[in-house]
């Protein structure tokens, strides 16, 4: 007899939190009646400067059998939190999960962008991705490596061994699900390895929270850019230099400005 479900969730504290806020993103989708084309992420909104869809893609799921079979997945992963003594643990996990969620994000645009430029496949211009699977991906492949004599467990029933589930997964949902993201699957792969092999390493707390404070800002300001949110308080208007931005704050008729000093030597992009 296994575990009671309560101390299951004491024990993977950070998977718990992710599978409640993608189970309530998804629930909130189906009540409002979103589709993937407002939250998900494609090589054209990304060219119109919707860069908060690496974010809102990742955690998006549009049917309920992509939510469950992401979250079995993500819960048989979450033996993570535990394995500090492999350099994991709950803070390199959450650290780690930060990372996969924008470089996976970011590396299927470059992969739509080479597929484009140098093959002419339109179809990736406008093809939208949504979904968890990259982050789960991500950490099947650093399991993968840092445990290879693991399982992983699906809907406590398949239990593949983790040192082929990334592979094993990768070509299973490409059989068995035709409109699932290839592309999306081997970027989670490929960050995974780099992540494990120590190629992107130093996440600290200091380094999370600046990282995560950066994505915040990208976040909103993309996301008023794109217009598809009004925030009223928030104003963006040229100062001395029409190159440089200056940021308004707006309340009670009162303004708060905060204008940027040029910086010699730096091109801002």
């Amino acid at each position: 007899m296994g575990k009671p479900l309560f101390y299951e969730i004491l024990e993977k504290p950070a998977t718990s939190c992710i599978i409640g806020i993608c189970s309530g993103i998804w629930f909130y989708i189906q009540k409002k009646n979103i589709g993937c084309q407002h939250v998900g992420l494609s090589y054209e909104t990304a060219i119109e400067g919707h860069h908060w869809r690496v974010i809102t893609s990742a955690f998006s799921h549009i049917s309920v059998l992509h939510l469950v079979f992401n979250m079995s997945a993500l819960w048989s992963l979450g033996v993570i939190e535990q394995l500090d003594h492999l350099g994991l643990g709950v803070a390199n996990y959450l650290h780690y999960t930060l990372v996969l969620v924008v470089v996976s994000g970011l590396l299927v645009l470059g992969m739509y962008h080479f597929l484009i430029q140098r093959f002419k496949i339109e179809y990736f211009r406008r093809v939208t991705a949504v979904g968890y699977s990259c982050v789960v991906f991500g950490w099947m492949t650093i399991l993968s490596v840092k445990q290879p004599s693991s399982k992983l467990d699906l809907f406590g029933f398949l239990s593949l061994p983790i040192s082929f589930a990334p592979f094993e997964s990768l070509i299973f949902t490409s059989i068995i699900v035709p409109q699932a993201s290839f592309l999306g699957h081997l970027s989670g792969i490929i960050v995974g390895y780099a992540i494990a092999w120590g190629l992107i390493h130093g996440m600290t707390n200091y380094w999370a929270v600046s990282m995560l404070g950066w994505i915040a800002v990208v976040f909103f300001f993309s996301l008023k850019h794109s217009g598809a949110y009004d925030f009223s308080f928030l104003e963006i208007e040229s100062v001395t230099d029409p190159s440089l931005p200056s940021v308004r704050f707006i309340r009670n008729g009162r303004t708060l400005q905060m204008n940027t000093v040029p910086v010699e030597g730096i091109q801002i992009v």
